[in-house]
């Protein structure tokens, strides 16, 4: 179908399936952003259009079948299209299930709440199901200062912190911004993982009468976008901390979720440590349902929420709070997760991931920095020699060179490219900290899907650092500038 043809009336489902990469690539130009098309496909992506996904592998109209390695970024903990999912979600609507109304009480609502306080330590009970990560976060702050009834008025997060991209949660987030968004007020940062640094900022947010002014510690006990992770101690000290100062503690799992990092959640590797509240999403949803969520103890939301004139302050008045097919996907996903060790699948990748990383890096100390991470999702750290650097700062296109990392970053992006382009492994690195490419399969991976990423990882590095930055510099990257 012809960019012409389309033009002509309201396009169906049918008509969507039928549009070529020019026709998307020019109603994403006209409809949604023409930079991000631009940006896209000078990275090597974007070039194809998806036929079909199921489990680790990825097909395009093309023909091609790619190793999504990039475990949709923590959504995709049970692959594309799990089986149980998609018979969920099929049950739900063959069966012309009603799930708007608020009036009415949801049974999946109310089964999902039990079977998260069954799995969850400590009396974390209380559950609310927005949408998306970044609701569930700000949702949970807003419980907290509700529960302090507004008394006090800052909050604090993580240098290196990363809660999503709403004014509220981007505040929160530590990661650097192209633009400074106005946010919630009160915010303050700590040192990750630093326990001195986190008692030194609650002790320079005191009242007169020498009482906390901090109402919510907000806490990543694995930081999916620089591969850190919060010590036991750190933790557990941070525990005893807002215990003493009446701080509403709160866990970010929503990335290291479901058994992402080999435990069900990252905390939970740590018997009897129990935050007041802790939020979810990602994988969550099986891969298919766009759903989030927080789990309170009961001691913080009954107080702030649970009485007549404040039962509808974060609930029922929320137009696709805890939307009913979101919520049956959810049941499901859970139980798969459960059922099937997610723990003990990511502990499994993990050993075989890690220890043929070391293998390589040992081959390539100059290129490997560093390997770091926890489960199923490890940080490869690449850098390279002085020359090295100089080189990839000289191709660095005018406008981007003031970023000191920007060398470093576009090492990695040599490397992902290759490897899409030659290997058929989709790989992501994140963009907060040193950068570092991802390897983080789905946790339905097996042995043969690590050994096949693994390969094509060394054979990409075999080919050399400058010939991959060539590769990328001069097919794709320099003319996005042209």
């Amino acid at each position: 179908m012809t960019a012409t043809g389309i033009a002509t009336g309201l396009l169906s489902v049918e008509d969507a399936e039928q549009l070529s990469v020019a026709d998307v690539h020019d109603l994403y130009r006209k409809y949604v952003n023409r930079s991000q098309v631009k940006l896209m496909t000078s990275l090597g992506f974007g070039r194809e259009l998806v036929d079909h996904a199921e489990g680790c592998w990825i097909h395009t109209k093309d023909g091609r079948r790619i190793l999504d390695f990039t475990g949709g970024v923590g959504v995709l903990n049970h692959g594309h299209n799990h089986p149980r999912i998609l018979a969920a979600r099929r049950r739900f609507q063959e069966q012309s299930r009603m799930e708007v109304h608020k009036t009415y009480f949801s049974p999946y609502v109310a089964a999902l709440g039990h079977n998260l306080a069954t799995l969850l330590p400590g009396d974390l009970s209380m559950s609310f199901f927005p949408n998306s990560g970044a609701e569930a976060v700000e949702g949970a702050v807003k419980l907290a200062y509700k529960y302090h009834e507004g008394a006090r008025g800052t909050i604090l997060s993580a240098d290196i912190a990363f809660h999503g991209k709403l004014l509220g949660s981007g505040g929160l987030t530590g990661a650097q911004s192209t633009f400074d968004f106005p946010t919630i007020p009160g915010i303050d940062h700590f040192a990750f993982g630093d326990l001195g640094s986190l008692r030194d900022v609650v002790g320079r947010h005191r009242r007169p009468d020498g009482s906390s002014d901090v109402y919510a510690l907000l806490v990543e006990p694995f930081s999916a976008t620089t591969m850190q992770e919060c010590s036991e101690e750190f933790l557990r000290g941070a525990r005893e901390l807002c215990t003493a100062e009446n701080i509403v503690l709160i866990f970010d799992e929503i990335h290291s979720g479901w058994g992402k990092t080999g435990s069900l959640f990252h905390f939970m590797r740590y018997p009897g440590l129990v935050p007041d509240v802790m939020t979810t999403s990602k994988s969550f949803g099986g891969g298919k349902s766009s759903i989030s969520g927080y789990v309170a103890r009961e001691s913080i939301f009954r107080p702030a929420y649970d009485n007549l004139l404040d039962a509808l302050l974060q609930s029922t008045s929320t137009t696709y709070y805890g939307f009913g097919e979101e919520a049956a996907t959810a049941i499901e996903a859970v139980r798969v997760a459960v059922e099937d060790d997610y723990p003990a699948r990511a502990r499994a990748i993990e050993a075989q991931l890690v220890a043929g990383l070391n293998r390589i890096r040992e081959r390539f100390p100059d290129l490997i920095a560093d390997v770091r991470g926890a489960g199923a999702i490890q940080g490869i750290f690449l850098s390279g020699s002085p020359k090295l650097i100089e080189l990839a700062a000289r191709y660095a296109p005018g406008g981007l060179n003031s970023d000191p990392l920007l060398p470093t970053k576009l090492i990695t992006a040599s490397v992902i490219n290759a490897m899409y382009q030659r290997h058929g492994v989709y790989l992501y690195y994140t963009l907060n900290g040193r950068s570092p490419l991802v390897a983080a399969p789905p946790l339905v991976a097996g042995e043969e899907e690590v050994s096949y990423f693994l390969t094509a990882f060394e054979k990409t590095l075999e080919l050399g650092m400058p010939q991959l930055l060539a590769m990328l510099i001069k097919d794709k990257v320099w003319s996005l500038w042209q």
